[in-house]
């Protein structure tokens, strides 16, 4: 079998499906074709996180994660709304535990009001504990356009809509080789190889790999960082009702533990932040050894490490330190104790890191005349990944 012509996707998590989607709603004649090299779509990130429907409160005005974020909220929930995907808009909760982290926390609230988010507002102490009786803090911002959702019932479905159109999705097909034939792109994979006039590059975690089979320089890379998770047993989740975050600390770049109950009822706890030995690591023992001497041998890593280094410790201690992980919880729910923690799963972020050690903010797509390259989409990519299928699909070249 071979597509002669129209689009090749190559990943089939939630950029993806959703770039699929859009691209076959605008173009209803085009032949496209999502390669994804599990067995199924939505592996890895799209549902290795944290379940969260993210409005838009961190990103700076004016940014792409700003705007798409905004917009792929109420994307999301009306496609769950549709599809009758289970989801649930309940509000969140960014708290300031110390007065230093007050400054910042308005900062927080001019961004979200600046990116168009509704009904936000500072609120104290007295406040704080109607909305979630044990949390601990000075002042909080509610978010009440945050939400949880099902991201597996999102990829399902988006892969079922995708197909009914005319979409064509090959699991079990990892893309080994990418070139330019004639003016025509050939991916080929171990079962067979399959053809396109454009290339559309969606591979999270492996997108760098993907854009250098295509040709393209690694000016930027993915660093594999787990964020590990536990779960509170069913005698302590009474105290978390939604969801409950911190203000992010300036000293490291990840936002730091939090509380989240899931769309089917637990409350996760965590993610904290270290380096994993796989892009694919999703436990301590998993390793890989091209991907991580691809990470030793970047300088970015290091120089990252370097500029991050105490807070870099503290998030590994608290990898192998159930006790220092509460310790960091109990900064927001001072009534967990390590005896409510049970062990949960984890996922990896996809997150570009320059060589100059600094993560890139913003999301990053690479134009070329025939093709197009997603080669940063971290959270809120989730969320936001039905405005980047569109804002992807305005991008194409004539």
């Amino acid at each position: 079998m071979s597509i002669r012509k129209g689009f090749l996707i190559v990943g089939g998590g939630l950029v993806g499906l959703a770039t699929a989607y859009r691209l076959l709603a605008r173009f209803p004649s085009a032949r496209v074709t999502l390669l994804e090299k599990e067995t199924r779509v939505g592996v890895h990130q799209s549902t290795h996180n944290s379940g969260v429907l993210h409005a838009g409160l961190y990103y700076a005005p004016g940014s792409a994660k700003a705007k798409l974020a905004v917009s792929g909220i109420r994307q999301m929930t009306a496609f769950c709304r549709q599809e009758r995907i289970a989801h649930e808009i309940c509000g969140k909760l960014v708290v300031a535990v110390t007065p230093d982290e007050l400054p910042r926390l308005d900062e927080l609230l001019r961004r979200g009001l600046a990116n168009g988010l509704k009904g936000l507002r500072k609120i104290d102490p007295a406040e704080m504990r109607k909305i979630e009786p044990y949390v601990n803090g000075i002042a909080a911002v509610h978010v009440p356009e945050e939400g949880i959702v099902d991201y597996r019932q999102v990829c399902d479905r988006l892969a079922l809509r995708v197909q009914e159109q005319g979409g064509l999705i090959v699991t079990d097909a990892k893309v080994e080789h990418l070139e330019r034939k004639g003016g025509t792109w050939v991916a080929g994979t171990a079962r067979e190889e399959f053809h396109a006039d454009f290339l559309i590059n969606c591979a999270g975690l492996q997108c760098d790999l993907v854009a250098k089979l295509a040709g393209e320089p690694r000016d930027i890379r993915i660093v594999p960082f787990r964020g590990e998770y536990y779960h509170l047993r069913p005698e302590a989740r009474h105290l978390v009702k939604n969801l409950i975050y911190p203000v992010p600390n300036p000293q490291f770049p990840f936002l730091g533990v939090h509380f989240t109950r899931t769309i089917h009822g637990g409350i996760e706890a965590g993610p904290n932040a270290v380096l994993a030995f796989a892009r694919e690591g999703y436990r301590l023992t998993d390793f890989d050894t091209r991907d991580l001497l691809d990470a030793l041998f970047f300088p970015g890593l290091w120089r990252f490490l370097r500029k991050y280094r105490a807070t870099a410790y503290a998030e590994l201690i608290q990898s192998f330190s159930k006790t220092h992980f509460c310790r960091a919880l109990q900064r927001l729910v001072p009534e967990i104790r390590t005896i409510d923690l049970a062990s949960g799963g984890a996922g990896v972020r996809s997150q570009a890191m320059k060589s100059s050690g600094d993560l890139m903010d913003d999301f990053h797509l690479l134009v070329r005349q025939n093709a197009l390259h997603v080669l940063n989409a971290p959270s809120p990519a989730a969320t936001a990944s039905l405005a980047i299928g569109e804002y992807i699909v305005d991008r194409l070249p004539d």
